[in-house]
């Protein structure tokens, strides 16, 4: 058996870049963790959702059980720093907030973590966060202390394809430029950056089920949950990632458990 470990930065983050790799993990009887650095508090949510004297954030991390349990994970750690919010906002001013964190003491959280299970692989994300968010860039940062650290073995930068979503784009007319984000080009890596290539499809049925149990983040979810199994299978039946210290024209398609 081995251990993957997958470091996010809010509940919910684990489902579009990891799901599929946690769940077939699991299924072939590796052991899973999850570790979320924040509490996710500043999300949107629904009007009337959260009920009478319930925060955002006890409700996120019931979701992000509910969610990492039909991935299979097999322990759920969170660090509790306090949410940063998006990039260039007030909430970055937080010194809780985990962009502010000191990047070897959140490290050293971290790697007691992957030190405990005895990790094989690791899962961050890449340099930009993905698409820039401040916690993003975080998990980043304090992921590549923490294996330095613990002396994990295999990190690996879970990241958008930003060539296949342009592909999508393409072949899905109704999808028009309009709805891309405006920045494409800075957002996830490049094929050509690109390391490891994983079919999930069989674990696509355990991405969606993980969708719906993040009720308050319907706006990022809600357009994907009643997608046409086609569409879904074409947006979320691959998982891609940069493999740290690969030597040139690595072509993985399976993690190293």
């Amino acid at each position: 058996m081995s251990v993957l470990v997958c470091f996010h930065a809010h509940p919910d983050d684990e489902v579009f870049v990891t799901g599929g790799v946690m769940r077939q993990a699991a299924d072939a009887g590796h052991r899973v963790v999850v570790v979320t650095a924040t509490d996710g508090a500043l999300g949107e949510v629904p009007d009337g959702l959260l009920v009478d004297g319930e925060t955002l954030a006890e409700r996120r991390r019931r979701e992000l059980e509910a969610s990492t349990s039909a991935l299979g994970a097999h322990r759920v750690v969170m660090l509790h720093y306090a949410d940063s919010g998006m990039a260039g906002t007030t909430d970055n001013a937080n010194p809780a907030a985990f962009c502010n964190a000191d990047v070897d003491d959140a490290a050293a959280r971290l790697a007691t973590v992957l030190v405990e299970e005895g990790a094989d692989v690791l899962t961050i994300y890449d340099a930009n966060g993905g698409y820039g968010h401040t916690d993003h860039v975080q998990v980043h940062h304090v992921g590549v202390r923490a294996a330095e650290m613990a002396g994990t073995p295999h990190v690996y930068e879970a990241a958008l394809n930003r060539d296949h979503i342009r592909r999508l784009m393409q072949a899905n007319p109704e999808w028009s430029e309009d709805a891309a984000p405006p920045d494409l080009d800075s957002i996830g890596l490049a094929d050509t950056e690109i390391t490891t290539v994983i079919d999930v499809s069989a674990a696509l049925a355990a991405k969606r089920a993980a969708m719906f149990a993040h009720e308050t983040q319907i706006g990022d979810f809600g357009p994907f949950l009643q997608m046409p199994e086609e569409q879904l299978l074409a947006a979320f039946g691959l998982e891609w990632f940069r493999r740290r210290g690969a030597g040139d024209g690595l072509a993985e398609t399976a993690l190293p458990l």
